[in-house]
């Protein structure tokens, strides 16, 4: 093996053509380049994509997971649809309905329990006027009922 070049090839060849038995660096660099590339465009997409869910964020419960379950779909579907419906969601501020209506059938559940002369009262109300040593329909003030403790659930 001679290092002449063959008669018939250019005299000045470019840069970018190695010579056998030499490292191609131009395909290293470019190899490189592209799996940075690849990475921040990637990146970029997902950032993008869950752009709804980090808006909806700070909204009620209901309202992200909705948002949730609209951009996993359009994740894994590909209709662009879901995530636009996703979007507008997060960016919509649904009212409260709940903490209202709520609060309305404690409130009814307390008239109904002060009002009913008959000792049906509910086993709290029962307890508490036992503890105040208050018969049914006695002159002492009704205490609320306590409530019982919610059991919180959290995520393993």
């Amino acid at each position: 093996m001679t290092d002449q070049l063959h008669p018939l090839t250019p005299h000045h060849l470019p840069f970018y053509i190695t010579k056998p038995g030499e490292t191609d660096v131009l395909m290293i660099v470019m190899g490189i380049f592209l799996i940075f590339a690849v990475l921040g465009v990637g990146n970029v997409y997902l950032r993008l994509h869950s752009l709804p869910e980090r808006m909806a964020h700070k909204s009620q419960k209901l309202q992200f997971e909705i948002v949730a379950v609209l951009g996993l779909l359009a994740l894994f579907t590909h209709i662009h649809l879901f995530w636009i419906a996703a979007l507008l969601l997060a960016m919509i501020d649904l009212p409260d309905w709940g903490t209202p209506l709520r609060s309305i059938a404690e409130s009814a559940e307390r008239i109904a329990d002060a009002a009913d002369p008959g000792g049906n009262q509910g086993d709290a109300t029962r307890e508490i006027m036992a503890a105040d040593g208050m018969e049914p329909g006695g002159s002492k003030e009704v205490k609320e009922p306590i409530a019982p403790k919610k059991e919180v659930h959290g995520h393993a």
